[in-house]
């Protein structure tokens, strides 16, 4: 099978530790690997080769990842915009044979029981093959109302739910509980997102419930533009497609529709209360973290980025510390970050946008400093024979102070080399590159001064990335 990853969505309902530009797939939470990487390896027993499909601003965060594991074989499909789910599995079946059998995987999902999974995966693949749209219900453990659900009875689905009330969700797990082991009754089961079948079979289904959506999808793919392993979708022609799930678009119409119920330590962790239950706690069931000091404290969820966190007869709380956002809350109440990421569009949305820390293709950089003063401090580094665009800035100048390593510094036509502790000055209006010609990560200190020092002030003469 071909495992196709769909990497969209930013996880705000994990805010402030997942950003747009550093979405909770690709945070290490777990041990020092992320949700993606676990994603990727979870499959990679059933399904050789991977498509991934993301923004241009993940592209990198995703291959720099995928490097990390050794995987190989991995093709990518970047969207300028998003479009929900069914245009990106429209877009990656066309670019594959029509019999070839694709697993749709969420990339921030966990699945614990890998055994399980993998006969599951064994099952789905069978009806698949046998031209069946597969989705997998999850065994409800509990009536959440944070999920989508399926009535199923067997195999075969009968319709799929909203998420909810607590009520209804009461209900749907009395109802399965009655059903018992008896096959001709109808249970109900989380909605996974994770999906099975022949791309082929898929094209045929959205061509009858949703052919202007495969019209302007495939228009879309017959334009993009095509370099090695990945395709990259021209924005205005991503525009032109109507934005929809795939269970509104098809599963829910289909009449081709398998369900396999499962229990395999599935969570789409889109909560802090879910987060909590997924990390290793201490004897006292507050998670781990070296810079958390208790004393008579239970039960808590503590995650800090550097500061020492201390608490005091604290029991069930949330507590998030991040270099600019601390998030305090009953653990209970973690699905109301929901309601506060509203609110942070309105107030503060670039704390929804950017971590301290950014990653991008050629390093890294992280803000020291954002003053209200019309200045901005970040610190630096360049990766090993990589270079940032050349570019310029109308609204601010920039003072480079090398930390370590040696700086190859473009401004206008002149190259000059920057040793350690050495300084250059680049005014508004410059043309100017930043480069390592080392074998050692280059570090320096970024002093932005002007009216405006937004990451959005520039302009990009040329890209080794094609941003």
């Amino acid at each position: 099978m071909l495992n196709l990853i769909l990497c969209g969505g930013s996880g705000t309902r994990l805010w402030p530790v997942s950003r747009v530009l550093m979405p909770k797939q690709f945070v290490k939470m777990f041990n020092g690997s992320s949700l993606f990487q676990r994603t990727v390896l979870v499959n990679s027993g059933s399904c050789g080769e991977q498509c991934i499909v993301s923004n241009a601003e993940q592209y990198f965060l995703a291959k720099e990842q995928l490097q990390e594991i050794g995987a190989a074989k991995t093709a990518f499909i970047l969207e300028p915009i998003g479009r929900n789910t069914a245009p990106a599995i429209a877009l990656a079946c066309l670019s594959v044979p029509e019999d070839e059998v694709v697993l749709v995987s969420p990339s921030d999902h966990i699945i614990r029981d890998a055994e399980s999974y993998s006969k599951v995966l064994s099952r789905a693949n069978e009806l698949a093959q046998n031209g069946y749209l597969v989705t997998f219900g999850i065994q409800p453990t509990a009536p959440e109302t944070g999920y989508g659900y399926i009535e199923a009875q067997g195999e075969d689905a009968k319709r799929f739910v909203e998420k909810p009330d607590l009520e209804t969700a009461k209900k749907y797990i009395e109802q399965s509980s009655a059903a018992g082991n008896d096959p001709s009754k109808s249970r109900f089961y989380w909605n996974s997102g994770i999906f099975c079948f022949k791309a082929g079979v898929f094209l045929q289904e959205l061509n009858e419930f949703a052919p202007a959506m495969l019209a302007a999808a495939r228009s879309a793919h017959e334009k993009a533009a095509l370099e090695l392993n990945l395709t990259r979708v021209h924005h205005e022609d991503m525009a032109k497609i109507p934005a929809d799930s795939i269970d509104y678009a098809v599963m829910e119409k289909s009449k081709k529709v398998k369900v396999i119920p499962c229990s395999i330590g599935w969570s789409d962790l889109g909560s802090f209360e879910s987060l909590y239950k997924e990390l290793p706690h201490d004897l006292s069931g507050n998670t781990e973290d070296k810079r958390h000091i208790s004393v008579d404290s239970k039960n808590n969820l503590v995650m800090s980025s550097n500061r020492q966190i201390a608490t005091i007869d604290l029991e069930n709380t949330l507590i998030v510390d991040t270099a600019d956002a601390l998030l305090v809350a009953p653990l209970s109440s973690s699905q109301k970050v929901k309601k506060l990421v509203e609110t942070l569009k309105e107030k503060r949305p670039d704390l929804l946008h950017t971590p301290q820390t950014v990653v991008r293709p050629w390093g890294t950089y992280t803000v020291l400093d954002d003053s209200q003063c019309h200045f901005k401090v970040k610190c630096i580094s360049v990766n090993p024979g990589a270079r940032i665009s050349l570019q310029k800035h109308l609204h601010r100048s920039e003072h480079w102070v090398v930390v370590s390593g040696m700086a190859t510094a473009t401004v206008g036509d002149k190259v000059q080399f920057v040793r350690p502790n050495e300084s250059i000055y680049i005014s508004a209006g410059s043309m100017h590159r930043l480069q390592n010609e080392g074998k050692l990560p280059l570090v320096i200190v970024e002093v932005q001064v002007g009216e405006y020092t937004g990451e959005d002030d520039i302009v990009r003469i040329e890209d080794d990335y094609k941003r």
